[in-house]
């Protein structure tokens, strides 16, 4: 897509822009997500090897703890949220109050003229790929590897490198919503780690924000594709982009509840071995983590 540079939509007023921010350059990172997007392919492709061969590897061999690794990468990537929540989410409020929602989901200002949030959306990007080091905690720690796990992992590597190419603006939503969810549940996963007890419906939150996040990335999908078929040329999306993100938002968004029903709806789940076990103790059969 072609980048109109004359869209003039006001920023917010930052309290301080460090230097890596102010050095941002879209067309620049642009560029580079475009000339190495076979990359994130390859780098899929090696992620399904290498999961599911160490799955193989790890089946016949005692697991490992990593309780003090897996709680130190639970907070780096829980303060890397919330520091890039706080950097994006005040773009996406200014927005939706100076501009409204129709700027919101259509102008992709937040890369093209805030370089504040412009950098931590292309932070957001580049981090997809580090996140799968989450699959490898629970491989060496044989866990059960389920498939929105992995399937999330994946298709958000692939996606976001094709917004971010592309230069779709609903995707600040995409951002600032990811960022939001990722503060509080990998907040969540480092003081779980470190054994301290926390309230019960904790857990079903984070999953009920998950569902509400897919539901909200349906709905800014739509309403910017709305727009565009409408007349309103000016926003900035495709009809590839409607139908990637709609299929993929949807997808969460049914594997969400679907788990959410499982977890916190049925009273008894059967291990492998045919036994029930009561919901109580689910949490400590399944150790499921809510992606």
């Amino acid at each position: 897509m072609n980048i109109v540079h004359d869209i003039q939509i006001t920023v917010p007023n930052y309290s301080r822009v460090f230097n890596f921010e102010e050095t941002y350059f879209y067309p620049d990172t642009q560029a580079w997500i475009t000339n190495n997007f076979p990359y994130s392919f390859y780098c899929c492709g090696i992620y399904v090897i290498l999961i599911f061969g160490g799955k193989y590897y790890m089946s016949n061999r005692p697991k490992f703890n990593l309780r003090g690794l897996l709680a130190l990468w639970s907070g780096l990537l829980a303060t890397f949220s919330i520091i890039g929540f706080s950097r994006t989410a005040p773009e996406l409020f200014h927005v939706l109050e100076q501009h409204g929602f129709y700027h919101s989901v259509c102008t992709p200002s937040n890369v093209l003229q805030d370089r504040v949030s412009g950098f931590w959306t292309w932070m957001f990007v580049l981090s997809k790929i580090p996140e799968f080091i989450d699959t490898i905690f629970i491989v060496l720690r044989k866990q059960p590897l389920i498939f929105l796990h992995w399937y999330h992992h994946l298709t958000v590597v692939l996606y976001s490198w094709f917004f971010y190419a592309n230069t779709i603006g609903s995707a600040r939503w995409y951002t600032a919503m990811n960022y939001f969810v990722h503060s509080i549940m990998y907040s969540y996963y480092t003081v779980k780690e470190m054994r301290y007890k926390l309230p019960k419906n904790l857990a079903m939150l984070i999953t009920t924000l998950q569902i509400v996040q897919m539901m909200m990335g349906c709905t800014v999908t739509i309403a910017a594709y709305y727009y565009q078929r409408s007349g309103h040329f000016e926003c900035y999306t495709t009809r590839t982009n409607f139908i990637l993100a709609f299929l993929m938002y949807f997808s969460y968004m049914i594997l969400f509840a679907r788990l959410f029903c499982k977890n916190y709806l049925t009273t008894e789940h059967t291990s492998k071995d045919g036994k029930q076990i009561h919901f109580d103790e689910t949490a400590k059969y399944d150790k499921k983590k809510n992606y």
